[in-house]
């Protein structure tokens, strides 16, 4: 992997997400030699993914080149790879590139799209976990919109302005809320062909309300947030299949759709070579205890999604979102500095700021311990937190500009269609017919 000999030692990082980002920022003061280990070259905000796939933003707004971070240390380092396994015994981990030893492992390799064993959803559905899933969906609302612009048959036509998302959490609220705002401010001056009362948006949710992780007073809200927008909610209903023509739920309705988008669930993304005792199961997700470290080893660690530490005020393990995962990975630095000392480490608790969502323009929803708003106050709110957590002044800048100009033209500067995702498909298709 050609990474410098050292007498310093050597913490291996899996992955450039919040919790190995956050961590990466702090073990840069502390005498380490630090190697940062991921399969793209840039930090992805993912909580602004649904902008970028409905062209609200650029994908350089939300992207952070991982360089930018290990560059400013002599004994930090960056390597563009795949992992592939850990050899616990050897201290070793292997990779696309190459294998590279370390004294202490950190894995932070976050979570991926948990699409509970349907195969035709899996193969069918567009998902939204990278940039360029993101861009997919972008290409795809704008190329279905073309299409329906020229297309004479009223079902294809009817097909092609059906758009359904299953999983009404917090992804799939502001993903059809961004929808809805293309719909109504975009499309009647793009597509003046296009009569905007047929184009519809779906959102199906399993369970009986909409945003459940956060409170009935959020839920409520946030329902008539997307009502207000022109969303139809289905609760009580999950999807049982989709051929990439069709989806068919449990309430035995079926939606013609060309656009049915996936956001119903994550699960994690662990690494081959720990041992079985290591994992919990059914979340897919490494067993740490209040030090972050995994189960059974002293010397690996897990932070942010990957990661489950059960306790009495969390018996599943912290949420899943961004939060967490930046609180583990600053306080795993602080661990580290009491190891360098050999002092004992600290337990993790987690400090809960509150959740929150936005559904489209002027409404969010945000859940405090002590207050829980909606409206236009926790918009801006929501607003000011994004761009704030957003690593580099540029991003900042680049998003606050795009903001304010959607804002004020009630329009959505980013919809190009770069790169063609019906044609990526079928080339796709063809790869795998003749591999």
């Amino acid at each position: 992997m050609n990474v410098p000999k050292s007498d310093l030692p050597r913490v291996v990082i899996i992955g450039g997400g919040f919790a190995g980002i956050s961590l990466l920022k702090k073990l840069l003061k502390l005498p380490l030699q630090v190697v940062l280990l991921d399969r793209h070259n840039y930090h992805t905000f993912q909580p602004l993914l649904y902008q970028v796939s409905t062209s609200g933003l650029e994908p350089d707004s939300i992207a952070y080149p991982l360089r930018k971070i290990t560059r400013t240390g002599d004994k930090a380092f960056f390597r563009m790879a795949e992992v592939t396994g850990i050899d616990p015994d050897r201290n070793l981990i292997s990779s696309s590139i190459g294998d590279i030893a370390f004294d202490y492992l950190v894995i932070a390799t976050g979570s991926k799209t948990n699409f509970f064993g349907n195969k035709s959803i899996e193969e069918n559905a567009m998902w939204m976990k990278t940039v360029p899933q993101a861009l997919n969906i972008r290409s795809l609302i704008l190329e279905n919109l073309e299409q329906a612009v020229i297309t004479d048959n009223v079902d294809e036509r009817k097909a092609l302005l059906n758009f359904v998302l299953a999983g009404a959490g917090p992804t799939g609220v502001e993903l059809s809320g961004a929808i809805a705002e293309l719909k109504n401010h975009v499309v009647p001056k793009d597509y003046p062909d296009i009569n905007v009362e047929e184009m519809n948006i779906h959102l199906l949710e399993g369970m009986d309300r909409v945003l459940p992780p956060m409170s009935e007073n959020a839920s409520q809200k946030a329902e008539k947030f997307l009502k207000e927008l022109g969303v139809k909610i289905h609760l009580n209903t999950m999807v049982e299949s989709y051929d990439g023509k069709e989806v068919v739920t449990n309430t035995n309705e079926v939606f013609k759709a060309a656009t049915f988008i996936w956001s119903a669930g994550v699960t994690g993304a662990p690494v081959k070579g720990l041992n079985a005792s290591a994992m919990l199961e059914k979340a897919n997700r490494y067993q740490v205890n209040v030090f972050n470290q995994v189960n059974g080893y002293e010397n690996i660690f897990a932070v942010g999604d990957i990661a489950v530490m059960q306790t009495e005020e969390f018996p599943k393990g912290h949420p899943m979102v961004a939060q967490p995962a930046i609180q583990q990975g600053s306080h795993l630095a602080k661990n580290f500095a009491r190891l360098l000392k050999n002092e004992p480490l600290e337990p993790f608790q987690y400090k809960d700021k509150g959740t929150m969502a936005t559904v489209g323009r002027n409404r969010a929803v945000v859940d405090l311990k002590k207050f829980k708003f909606g409206g236009f106050f926790a918009w801006f709110v929501w607003m000011f937190i994004h761009l704030w957590f957003l690593i580099g002044f540029r991003n900042r800048l680049v998003t606050f500009f795009n903001w304010v100009y959607n804002y004020v033209n009630y329009d959505k500067a980013a919809r190009l269609i770069i790169r063609p995702f019906k044609n990526y498909k079928k080339n796709l298709e063809i790869e795998k017919k003749t591999s």
